[in-house]
């Protein structure tokens, strides 16, 4: 039986998600038990020595920054430039980035970097993406898969000392182990963390994707970022991360948010760069672990006291069923198919564990709100 965090709207159904005995989950526990005690002030004095120590090693710039151009990437590089870094921003280009993305990404290289756009063989993300979708009810292992693997291989390439990635996840979102608390994303990290359910891209190597197709999704592994002498480490493990802050200096600098309603979730400053892809992807939590977006963005406002659990319940229940027809069709006209191919894969992966089947609906027992419409 699904059973959700006292603090938050979480289930236990989420990846890396455990709710312990006093009924709090992990993730709740990381910001109350660790985030309070940090010494900021000691991870400010960490990060100066780091950005000197690159400075001294770099030949070139001297941190690759994985961009999109979203508020939380435009935040980095606002730091980067404050600390004096020179930094090479990389971007995957998703095949379905919005105008609004676009121009989000133009201001964000108009504060004053250089910046390397990479496109993927359009044919080989589009049948990768529909593989994986079909095989692992997911469209962005592909994205995850190049939105780390490029910026690292960029580093490798030019040798450049330090690649600043944004926000631990694991503390953010739930986690365990070291990879929680490290300052450094490593290969473990990734595998575990990277939203590719544990998958590598030769995992995916077939008669229809050779190795040369897939290049641009391998991750260097630890010894060749150490050979290369590369650090790939967690701004937000030096420097408060908060989205409400890091949308307020994005802002400040140029950065424009929806003007009326959320893509996704419940802020409209997160996910504004792509059409469908990151949409759907969210969207298809529902069917694998009975939440969405928002129940994630819900319990980041009730951990940040900006919000109590009540008043999330209640936004979860006003909003009710999120189903994404707009984005359905832009994927099915982008990938071929019909909306009913793409919802008789997406019904493969329902997850018979916490979901039943009743009077012809299906529904989630000892769901998080007792009035809810099923059909």
């Amino acid at each position: 039986m699904i059973k959700y965090c006292k603090n938050c709207v979480l289930p236990d159904s989420r990846p890396n998600l455990e709710i312990g005995a006093d009924g709090i989950c992990n993730a709740c526990h990381s910001w109350s038990d660790k985030k309070e005690i940090i010494d900021w002030e000691a991870r400010l004095k960490d990060f100066e020595k780091l950005v000197e120590h690159t400075k001294s090693k770099a030949v070139s710039w001297d941190c690759v920054i994985p961009v999109s151009g979203g508020k939380d990437s435009t935040w980095q590089v606002i730091k980067a430039l404050e600390f004096g870094l020179k930094p090479l921003c990389v971007t995957w280009r998703t095949p379905a980035r919005s105008a609004l993305g676009q121009r989000n990404l133009d201001n964000l290289i108009g504060l004053g970097v250089d910046h390397i756009d990479v496109t993927i063989n359009p044919d080989v993300e589009k049948r990768f993406t529909i593989e994986t979708f079909k095989k692992a009810g997911s469209l962005a292992i592909p994205m995850h898969m190049a939105i780390f693997a490029i910026p690292l291989q960029m580093a490798i390439k030019f040798k450049i000392p330090l690649v600043l990635w944004g926000e631990n996840s694991a503390m953010e979102y739930g986690g365990k182990g070291e990879n929680t608390l490290g300052f450094k994303m490593t290969r473990d990290w990734l595998k575990t963390y990277g939203v590719t359910q544990g998958t590598l891209a030769q995992d995916w190597v077939s008669d229809d994707l050779s190795e040369k197709d897939l290049s641009a999704y391998y991750w260097p592994d630890d010894h060749e970022l150490e050979e290369a002498g590369v650090t790939a480490a967690f701004l937000g493990w030096y420097l408060p991360w908060d989205p409400e802050e890091t949308f307020r200096a994005a802002k400040e600098h140029g950065f424009e948010a929806l003007s009326d309603k959320p893509l996704t979730g419940y802020y409209t400053y997160a996910d504004v760069d792509d059409e469908f892809i990151i949409t759907l992807h969210h969207w298809m939590k529902w069917y694998k672990f009975g939440f969405t977006r928002l129940w994630d963005n819900l319990s980041l406002e009730i951990r940040s006291g900006r919000m109590s659990r009540a008043q999330a319940i209640e936004i979860i229940k006003e909003k009710g069923d999120e189903y994404p027809k707009e984005e359905i069709d832009k994927f099915c006209v982008w990938a071929g198919m019909s909306e009913k191919e793409f919802l008789e894969i997406a019904q493969t992966f329902r997850n018979k564990d916490i979901w039943s089947e009743k009077s012809g609906s299906w529904v989630i027992d000892s769901f998080l709100i007792d009035e809810w419409n099923w059909s």
